[in-house]
Protein backbone atom coordinates (compact mmCIF):
# COMPACT_ATOMS: atom_id res chain seq x y z
CA UNK A 1 0.00 0.00 0.00
CA UNK A 2 2.62 2.07 0.88
CA UNK A 3 4.51 1.90 -2.83
CA UNK A 4 1.37 2.49 -4.88
CA UNK A 5 1.08 5.32 -3.12
CA UNK A 6 3.77 6.53 -3.79
CA UNK A 7 3.71 5.83 -7.25
CA UNK A 8 0.57 7.52 -7.29
CA UNK A 9 2.10 10.70 -6.07
CA UNK A 10 5.11 10.21 -8.90
CA UNK A 11 2.56 9.80 -11.61
CA UNK A 12 0.52 12.98 -10.83
CA UNK A 13 3.62 15.16 -10.23
CA UNK A 14 5.13 13.97 -13.13
CA UNK A 15 2.08 14.53 -15.53
CA UNK A 16 3.04 17.78 -18.14
CA UNK A 17 1.05 20.70 -17.77
CA UNK A 18 -1.83 21.14 -20.38
CA UNK A 19 -1.70 23.58 -23.30
CA UNK A 20 -4.19 25.75 -24.94
CA UNK A 21 -6.36 28.91 -25.50
CA UNK A 22 -6.89 31.34 -22.65
CA UNK A 23 -10.78 31.80 -22.65
CA UNK A 24 -10.82 35.17 -21.87
CA UNK A 25 -8.58 35.50 -25.21
CA UNK A 26 -11.01 33.01 -27.04
CA UNK A 27 -14.03 34.97 -26.05
CA UNK A 28 -12.58 38.33 -26.81
CA UNK A 29 -11.93 37.17 -30.39
CA UNK A 30 -15.08 35.80 -30.83
CA UNK A 31 -16.81 39.13 -30.16
CA UNK A 32 -14.60 41.58 -31.89
CA UNK A 33 -15.45 39.13 -35.01
CA UNK A 34 -19.27 39.11 -34.66
CA UNK A 35 -18.70 42.98 -34.29
CA UNK A 36 -16.98 43.21 -37.39
CA UNK A 37 -19.72 41.21 -38.90
CA UNK A 38 -22.38 43.27 -38.09
CA UNK A 39 -20.65 46.14 -39.12
CA UNK A 40 -19.91 45.06 -42.48
CA UNK A 41 -23.73 43.76 -42.84
CA UNK A 42 -25.11 47.49 -41.34
CA UNK A 43 -23.09 49.03 -44.73
CA UNK A 44 -24.30 46.47 -46.98
CA UNK A 45 -27.65 47.40 -45.87
CA UNK A 46 -27.08 51.15 -46.00
CA UNK A 47 -25.28 51.49 -49.00
CA UNK A 48 -27.54 52.78 -51.45
CA UNK A 49 -28.71 55.62 -49.12
CA UNK A 50 -24.70 56.77 -49.13
CA UNK A 51 -24.48 56.53 -53.00
CA UNK A 52 -28.13 58.40 -53.00
CA UNK A 53 -26.59 61.09 -50.26
CA UNK A 54 -23.30 61.73 -52.18
CA UNK A 55 -25.20 61.93 -55.52
CA UNK A 56 -27.51 64.53 -54.14
CA UNK A 57 -24.50 66.81 -52.93
CA UNK A 58 -22.42 66.40 -56.53
CA UNK A 59 -26.04 67.12 -57.96
CA UNK A 60 -26.55 70.51 -56.09
CA UNK A 61 -22.79 71.94 -56.29
CA UNK A 62 -23.57 71.62 -60.19
CA UNK A 63 -26.67 72.98 -59.94
CA UNK A 64 -25.26 76.03 -58.35
CA UNK A 65 -22.53 76.33 -60.84
CA UNK A 66 -25.15 76.29 -63.55
CA UNK A 67 -27.25 78.84 -61.56
CA UNK A 68 -24.01 81.60 -61.65
CA UNK A 69 -23.81 80.55 -65.33
CA UNK A 70 -27.04 82.06 -65.65
CA UNK A 71 -26.60 84.45 -63.85
CA UNK A 72 -23.55 85.75 -65.78
CA UNK A 73 -25.80 85.67 -69.02
CA UNK A 74 -28.30 88.04 -67.89
CA UNK A 75 -25.68 90.10 -66.65
CA UNK A 76 -23.71 90.80 -69.83
CA UNK A 77 -27.72 90.67 -71.94
CA UNK A 78 -28.17 93.72 -69.32
CA UNK A 79 -24.85 94.92 -70.66
CA UNK A 80 -24.94 94.93 -74.34
CA UNK A 81 -28.99 96.21 -73.60
CA UNK A 82 -28.04 98.98 -72.38
CA UNK A 83 -25.01 100.00 -74.43
CA UNK A 84 -27.19 99.66 -77.07
CA UNK A 85 -29.65 102.23 -75.85
CA UNK A 86 -27.57 104.65 -74.81
CA UNK A 87 -25.35 104.48 -78.48
CA UNK A 88 -25.95 108.37 -78.74
CA UNK A 89 -23.89 109.48 -75.63
CA UNK A 90 -21.04 106.83 -76.19
CA UNK A 91 -18.79 109.30 -78.75
CA UNK A 92 -19.63 112.23 -76.32
CA UNK A 93 -18.25 110.18 -73.46
CA UNK A 94 -15.60 108.39 -74.82
CA UNK A 95 -13.93 111.63 -76.35
CA UNK A 96 -13.93 112.60 -72.73
CA UNK A 97 -12.38 109.56 -71.76
CA UNK A 98 -9.46 110.13 -74.34
CA UNK A 99 -8.77 113.51 -73.56
CA UNK A 100 -8.40 112.29 -69.44
CA UNK A 101 -6.43 109.71 -71.18
CA UNK A 102 -4.20 112.10 -72.87
CA UNK A 103 -3.68 114.02 -69.70
CA UNK A 104 -2.87 110.76 -67.84
CA UNK A 105 -0.37 110.00 -69.86
CA UNK A 106 1.57 113.35 -69.77
CA UNK A 107 1.41 112.85 -65.84
CA UNK A 108 2.50 109.60 -65.99
CA UNK A 109 5.39 110.29 -67.75
CA UNK A 110 6.14 113.47 -65.83
CA UNK A 111 5.84 111.59 -62.07
CA UNK A 112 7.57 108.46 -63.81
CA UNK A 113 10.72 110.43 -63.97
CA UNK A 114 11.04 112.17 -60.87
CA UNK A 115 10.72 108.51 -59.31
CA UNK A 116 13.94 107.38 -60.93
CA UNK A 117 15.37 110.68 -60.20
CA UNK A 118 14.18 110.38 -56.96
CA UNK A 119 15.16 106.89 -56.73
CA UNK A 120 18.90 108.22 -57.52
CA UNK A 121 18.64 110.17 -54.43
CA UNK A 122 17.65 107.09 -52.28
CA UNK A 123 14.23 108.41 -51.76
CA UNK A 124 11.32 106.03 -51.74
CA UNK A 125 7.99 106.94 -53.28
CA UNK A 126 4.97 105.50 -54.26
CA UNK A 127 5.24 102.87 -56.62
CA UNK A 128 3.91 104.08 -60.63
CA UNK A 129 3.64 101.04 -63.06
CA UNK A 130 5.38 101.36 -66.64
CA UNK A 131 2.14 101.26 -68.30
CA UNK A 132 -0.46 103.01 -66.57
CA UNK A 133 -4.13 101.45 -67.15
CA UNK A 134 -6.16 102.99 -69.38
CA UNK A 135 -3.31 103.81 -72.12
CA UNK A 136 -5.20 101.69 -74.22
CA UNK A 137 -8.72 103.26 -73.40
CA UNK A 138 -10.42 104.38 -76.46
CA UNK A 139 -9.87 101.18 -78.51
CA UNK A 140 -11.38 98.98 -75.60
CA UNK A 141 -14.50 101.37 -75.33
CA UNK A 142 -14.97 100.93 -79.12
CA UNK A 143 -14.68 97.27 -79.47
CA UNK A 144 -15.85 96.46 -75.93
CA UNK A 145 -19.05 96.64 -73.11
CA UNK A 146 -17.02 98.18 -70.65
CA UNK A 147 -18.91 100.16 -67.80
CA UNK A 148 -18.09 103.60 -69.00
CA UNK A 149 -18.49 105.68 -65.61
CA UNK A 150 -16.86 103.21 -63.76
CA UNK A 151 -13.71 103.64 -66.55
CA UNK A 152 -13.85 106.92 -65.68
CA UNK A 153 -14.09 107.10 -61.92
CA UNK A 154 -10.70 104.71 -62.44
CA UNK A 155 -8.95 107.23 -64.27
CA UNK A 156 -9.81 109.95 -61.77
CA UNK A 157 -8.25 107.96 -59.01
CA UNK A 158 -5.21 106.74 -60.97
CA UNK A 159 -4.80 110.80 -61.56
CA UNK A 160 -5.16 111.20 -58.45
CA UNK A 161 -2.30 108.55 -57.13
CA UNK A 162 0.38 110.18 -59.63
CA UNK A 163 -0.41 113.65 -57.75
CA UNK A 164 0.07 112.04 -54.66
CA UNK A 165 3.10 110.30 -55.53
CA UNK A 166 4.59 113.78 -56.34
CA UNK A 167 3.58 115.80 -53.52
CA UNK A 168 5.50 112.18 -51.50
CA UNK A 169 8.47 113.02 -53.63
CA UNK A 170 8.63 116.57 -52.94
CA UNK A 171 7.24 116.74 -49.12
CA UNK A 172 10.28 113.74 -48.50
CA UNK A 173 13.32 115.88 -50.45
CA UNK A 174 12.26 119.22 -48.57
CA UNK A 175 12.12 117.66 -45.15
CA UNK A 176 15.83 115.70 -45.76
CA UNK A 177 17.02 119.45 -47.13
CA UNK A 178 15.74 121.32 -44.14
CA UNK A 179 17.27 118.82 -41.78
CA UNK A 180 20.64 118.98 -43.53
CA UNK A 181 20.65 122.39 -43.71
CA UNK A 182 19.62 122.41 -40.03
CA UNK A 183 22.26 120.37 -38.57
CA UNK A 184 25.29 122.05 -40.92
CA UNK A 185 24.16 125.20 -39.68
CA UNK A 186 24.54 124.66 -36.02
CA UNK A 187 28.17 123.40 -37.31
CA UNK A 188 28.65 126.73 -38.40
CA UNK A 189 28.42 125.02 -41.71
CA UNK A 190 26.76 127.47 -44.88
CA UNK A 191 24.64 125.79 -46.98
CA UNK A 192 24.56 127.31 -51.25
CA UNK A 193 21.37 125.48 -52.80
CA UNK A 194 19.85 126.13 -55.82
CA UNK A 195 16.33 128.08 -56.22
CA UNK A 196 13.45 126.59 -58.61
CA UNK A 197 14.52 129.17 -61.27
CA UNK A 198 18.16 127.70 -62.04
CA UNK A 199 16.23 124.98 -63.53
CA UNK A 200 17.18 125.63 -66.62
CA UNK A 201 14.23 127.84 -68.00
CA UNK A 202 14.49 130.75 -70.52
CA UNK A 203 13.05 132.66 -73.08
CA UNK A 204 12.21 135.84 -74.72
CA UNK A 205 10.28 138.32 -72.11
CA UNK A 206 6.63 138.59 -73.60
CA UNK A 207 3.45 139.61 -72.45
CA UNK A 208 0.71 137.25 -70.67
CA UNK A 209 -1.84 135.84 -73.52
CA UNK A 210 -5.23 135.51 -72.57
CA UNK A 211 -6.81 131.68 -72.14
CA UNK A 212 -3.16 130.09 -72.29
CA UNK A 213 -2.11 129.25 -69.24
CA UNK A 214 0.55 126.89 -68.47
CA UNK A 215 -0.34 123.11 -67.45
CA UNK A 216 -0.61 122.92 -63.77
CA UNK A 217 0.70 119.89 -63.87
CA UNK A 218 4.19 120.74 -65.22
CA UNK A 219 4.49 123.35 -62.69
CA UNK A 220 3.84 121.31 -60.16
CA UNK A 221 6.57 118.52 -61.75
CA UNK A 222 9.05 121.63 -62.13
CA UNK A 223 8.91 122.12 -57.79
CA UNK A 224 9.26 118.76 -57.10
CA UNK A 225 12.12 118.57 -59.36
CA UNK A 226 13.39 122.35 -57.80
CA UNK A 227 13.13 120.07 -54.06
CA UNK A 228 15.22 116.78 -55.51
CA UNK A 229 18.09 118.99 -56.80
CA UNK A 230 18.25 121.27 -53.74
CA UNK A 231 18.51 117.78 -51.50
CA UNK A 232 20.94 116.59 -53.66
CA UNK A 233 23.03 119.64 -53.39
CA UNK A 234 22.67 119.73 -49.77
CA UNK A 235 23.80 115.88 -49.96
CA UNK A 236 26.43 116.31 -51.40
CA UNK A 237 27.43 119.10 -49.04
CA UNK A 238 27.25 116.47 -46.37
CA UNK A 239 30.13 114.68 -48.27
CA UNK A 240 32.78 117.50 -47.39
CA UNK A 241 31.47 117.84 -44.23
CA UNK A 242 33.93 116.27 -41.37
CA UNK A 243 30.64 114.74 -39.90
CA UNK A 244 31.53 110.97 -40.53
CA UNK A 245 33.53 108.34 -38.25
CA UNK A 246 37.37 108.38 -38.87
CA UNK A 247 37.31 105.01 -37.48
CA UNK A 248 34.61 101.30 -37.64
CA UNK A 249 34.03 99.21 -34.58
CA UNK A 250 33.08 99.33 -30.99
CA UNK A 251 36.51 101.25 -29.71
CA UNK A 252 36.46 103.13 -26.45
CA UNK A 253 37.34 106.61 -26.91
CA UNK A 254 39.83 106.71 -24.61
CA UNK A 255 40.15 110.77 -23.96
CA UNK A 256 37.59 113.65 -24.57
CA UNK A 257 38.09 117.39 -25.82
CA UNK A 258 39.48 120.11 -23.46
CA UNK A 259 41.14 120.22 -20.36
CA UNK A 260 42.32 116.57 -18.86
CA UNK A 261 44.53 114.84 -16.74
CA UNK A 262 47.83 114.60 -18.37
CA UNK A 263 49.09 110.98 -18.77
CA UNK A 264 52.48 111.57 -18.73
CA UNK A 265 52.80 114.86 -16.01
CA UNK A 266 49.83 113.90 -14.05
CA UNK A 267 48.67 117.74 -14.56
CA UNK A 268 46.04 119.27 -16.02
CA UNK A 269 46.51 120.17 -20.08
CA UNK A 270 44.28 120.84 -23.04
CA UNK A 271 43.79 117.84 -25.18
CA UNK A 272 42.41 119.15 -28.77
CA UNK A 273 40.51 116.26 -30.21
CA UNK A 274 38.96 112.87 -30.07
CA UNK A 275 41.11 109.49 -28.69
CA UNK A 276 39.82 106.42 -30.00
CA UNK A 277 41.35 103.08 -28.37
CA UNK A 278 42.07 100.61 -31.05
CA UNK A 279 44.48 98.06 -32.06
CA UNK A 280 47.45 98.78 -33.65
CA UNK A 281 46.99 98.46 -37.82
CA UNK A 282 43.36 99.56 -37.38
CA UNK A 283 42.51 101.30 -40.43
CA UNK A 284 41.69 104.65 -40.38
CA UNK A 285 39.64 106.85 -42.68
CA UNK A 286 39.14 110.10 -44.15
CA UNK A 287 35.48 111.83 -42.25
CA UNK A 288 34.92 113.58 -44.97
CA UNK A 289 35.65 114.46 -49.04
CA UNK A 290 38.72 116.63 -49.48
CA UNK A 291 42.39 116.99 -50.28
CA UNK A 292 45.51 114.98 -48.30
CA UNK A 293 47.52 118.62 -47.52
CA UNK A 294 49.75 116.77 -44.83
CA UNK A 295 51.94 113.31 -44.57
CA UNK A 296 54.50 113.06 -42.15
CA UNK A 297 55.47 113.66 -38.22
CA UNK A 298 54.58 116.35 -36.03
CA UNK A 299 55.84 116.96 -32.80
CA UNK A 300 54.17 115.62 -30.01
CA UNK A 301 52.06 114.16 -32.49
CA UNK A 302 53.93 111.62 -34.23
CA UNK A 303 53.07 110.67 -37.87
CA UNK A 304 50.41 112.43 -39.02
CA UNK A 305 47.75 112.57 -42.01
CA UNK A 306 45.68 115.86 -42.80
CA UNK A 307 42.84 116.66 -45.02
CA UNK A 308 41.32 120.40 -46.32
CA UNK A 309 37.98 120.55 -47.08
CA UNK A 310 35.83 122.19 -48.83
CA UNK A 311 34.12 123.50 -45.57
CA UNK A 312 37.14 125.42 -44.67
CA UNK A 313 38.17 122.76 -42.17
CA UNK A 314 41.10 120.43 -41.51
CA UNK A 315 40.83 116.96 -39.74
CA UNK A 316 44.24 115.46 -38.87
CA UNK A 317 44.79 111.95 -37.67
CA UNK A 318 47.67 110.93 -35.37
CA UNK A 319 50.19 108.85 -33.41
CA UNK A 320 49.84 106.71 -36.60
CA UNK A 321 51.55 103.50 -37.51
CA UNK A 322 51.68 104.13 -41.27
CA UNK A 323 50.07 105.63 -44.45
CA UNK A 324 47.51 104.43 -46.53
CA UNK A 325 47.10 108.04 -48.87
CA UNK A 326 49.98 110.71 -50.67
CA UNK A 327 49.84 114.44 -50.68
CA UNK A 328 47.60 115.83 -53.18
CA UNK A 329 45.33 112.58 -52.99
CA UNK A 330 41.80 113.38 -53.54
CA UNK A 331 39.52 111.35 -50.71
CA UNK A 332 35.56 111.08 -50.45
CA UNK A 333 34.01 110.17 -46.53
CA UNK A 334 35.40 106.30 -45.95
CA UNK A 335 38.60 106.45 -47.74
CA UNK A 336 41.34 104.80 -46.09
CA UNK A 337 43.54 106.74 -45.42
CA UNK A 338 46.25 105.45 -42.40
CA UNK A 339 46.85 102.44 -39.80
CA UNK A 340 46.25 103.34 -35.91
CA UNK A 341 49.56 103.26 -34.05
CA UNK A 342 51.15 104.97 -31.31
CA UNK A 343 53.64 107.13 -32.15
CA UNK A 344 54.47 110.13 -30.65
CA UNK A 345 53.60 111.14 -27.48
CA UNK A 346 51.19 108.06 -26.82
CA UNK A 347 50.82 105.79 -23.60
CA UNK A 348 49.55 103.22 -26.30
CA UNK A 349 47.77 102.37 -29.57
CA UNK A 350 44.68 104.86 -30.51
CA UNK A 351 43.47 107.12 -32.77
CA UNK A 352 44.30 111.35 -32.13
CA UNK A 353 41.20 112.74 -34.59
CA UNK A 354 41.41 116.63 -34.59
CA UNK A 355 39.26 118.83 -36.26
CA UNK A 356 40.65 122.49 -37.12
CA UNK A 357 39.55 126.01 -38.90
CA UNK A 358 42.37 128.46 -39.06
CA UNK A 359 44.55 127.95 -35.92
CA UNK A 360 41.51 126.37 -33.74
CA UNK A 361 40.78 123.56 -32.91
CA UNK A 362 37.08 122.43 -32.70
CA UNK A 363 35.46 119.49 -30.87
CA UNK A 364 34.55 117.06 -33.01
CA UNK A 365 32.16 115.34 -30.63
CA UNK A 366 29.39 118.03 -31.84
CA UNK A 367 30.62 117.15 -35.54
CA UNK A 368 30.14 113.37 -35.32
CA UNK A 369 27.15 113.78 -33.66
CA UNK A 370 25.62 115.67 -36.25
CA UNK A 371 26.77 112.91 -38.98
CA UNK A 372 24.54 110.09 -37.31
CA UNK A 373 21.62 112.36 -37.55
CA UNK A 374 22.47 113.35 -40.86
CA UNK A 375 22.96 109.57 -41.38
CA UNK A 376 19.26 108.75 -39.67
CA UNK A 377 17.80 111.37 -42.21
CA UNK A 378 19.69 110.18 -45.28
CA UNK A 379 18.04 106.60 -44.60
Amino acid sequence: MRQSASFGEKDKTARPARKGIHPALFYGMFTLLLGANGLTATGLLMAPDIARLLTVQNEQVIGAYEDRIAQMRVEIDRLHSRNYAQAGDINLQLQELAAQQDVLLEQHQLVRALVDKADQLGIAAIGISAEPEGAQLAGTVASGNPDIVETAESLNRMMSETHRAMTGIAEAAIERTNGIVSEMRQLGIAMSLPNEGELGMGGPLLPAAEGLESSPMVEDANAVMAALLRYKAARDSVEAAPIHMPITGNFRRSSGYGNRTDPFTGGRAFHAGLDFAAPSGTTVFSAAKGVVSFVGTRSGYGKVVEVTHATGHITRYAHLSGYLAREGQAVNPGTPIAKVGSTGRSTGPHLHFEIRKGDATIDPRGFLEAGKRVQALLG
